[in-house]
């Protein structure tokens, strides 16, 4: 197929760019390069593609194009909270623009990155994607409108499919450090400590880069009546643990590195526990394989290797910051459209 990529050059997309090409795929990018040199160890190769913001893209884009996998988006909690309006702006009403443009063209199938975070404040038994659907955020809340408008969309000849990631983890060549495994890994290289600014009790479901890729490469690859207008949960029940749980598995990663769990209540009510049996029942051929174990190894030696710094964990890598400091310097503006050449 030949398959528009949005977000080709984020962290999720980088990983995924060529796992679509080695199964066969022509992958075009599409991606604004807000975070294009956010990138640790060697510069990875990009697929070729539009440098276009989500919110410019037109029916040229979408010519010839046989599937889109929809990446693009604010994908931070604490960025959505600061700028609630940009993130409806960029996560909802560009990516339904997208859609409505992908089926104007004839576009097939559309597999659409979702988040178990719509779940919110699930409590400790395991959702399923029939459970009610509680964001407690900007950015998971524009997540469960998109869903919504893409199941009006949906008829004979556009499928969409939605797929709910687990958090991600692991290492990609564009890193970001503002996710929970990731953060905790870096911290302890860096600082020695592994830091739980909580009680360590809220469960979180975790998923590997490259098993999210997998997963929208079996979707991709799947019969229509597998996955038309589905919700899938990505990830493995295996990977459902505590935070606390998460912190202990960074310990044992970095030699010498100790816990420190602050016993804080925080702002953040999530705690879900999520079931992923459907996406097993609907691609056989799906498996996550990454272990938070796995992945904290895989972190640790790759910060060690590239000489991962201080500097770079909390500005460069980390989401709101790399922004912040892009508007100060004037190639992004108030709108988060870049600026200049």
């Amino acid at each position: 197929m030949r398959v528009l990529l949005t977000g080709s050059q984020g962290y999720l997309g980088t990983v995924m760019a060529p796992v679509l090409t080695s199964a066969g795929h022509e992958v075009i990018g599409l991606d604004s390069g807000l975070f294009a040199d956010c990138v640790l160890g060697a510069a990875p190769r990009d697929p070729p593609g539009f440098p276009v913001d989500l919110r410019e893209v037109g029916p040229e884009h979408l010519a010839g194009i046989d599937a889109v996998i929809h990446l693009a988006a604010l994908s931070n909690d604490p960025l959505g909270s600061l700028a609630p309006e940009l993130t409806f702006d960029i996560n909802y009403h560009a990516s339904v623009r997208l859609a409505r443009l992908a089926k104007q063209a004839g576009v097939g199938r559309f597999l659409y990155a979702s988040t178990c975070s719509v779940y919110g404040a699930a409590g400790d038994g395991l959702v399923t994607e029939q459970a009610p659907l509680r964001p407690v955020t900007p950015y998971a809340e524009s997540k469960v409108r998109v869903e919504d408008d893409l199941r009006e969309l949906a008829d004979a000849d556009f499928s969409p499919v939605f797929l709910r990631n687990a958090t991600a983890f692991g290492f990609s060549p564009r890193l970001r450090a503002d996710i929970v495994l990731n953060n905790l890994v870096g911290h302890a290289v860096l600082t020695g400590r592994v830091l739980v600014l909580s009680d360590g009790t809220p469960w979180r479901p975790l998923v590997h880069a490259r098993d999210i890729a997998d997963a929208f490469l079996a979707a991709l690859d799947a019969p229509r009546e597998a996955v038309h207008a589905q919700a899938l949960n990505v990830g493995t029940e295996d990977n459902n643990v505590t935070v606390a749980q998460i912190a202990q598995e960074v310990v044992e990663a970095v030699p010498g590195a100790r816990l420190v769990i602050t016993g804080e209540h925080g702002a953040d009510p999530r705690s879900y526990r999520v079931d992923f049996a459907a996406i097993r029942a609907a691609l056989p051929g799906f498996q996550a394989r990454w272990s938070v174990k796995a992945g904290a190894v895989e972190l640790a030696e790759a910060y060690f290797a590239n000489g991962l710094t201080e500097k770079d964990f909390e500005r460069k890598f980390t989401r709101l910051a790399r922004l912040s400091e892009r508007r100060a310097a004037g190639t992004v503006d108030e709108r988060l459209r870049p600026v200049g050449p």
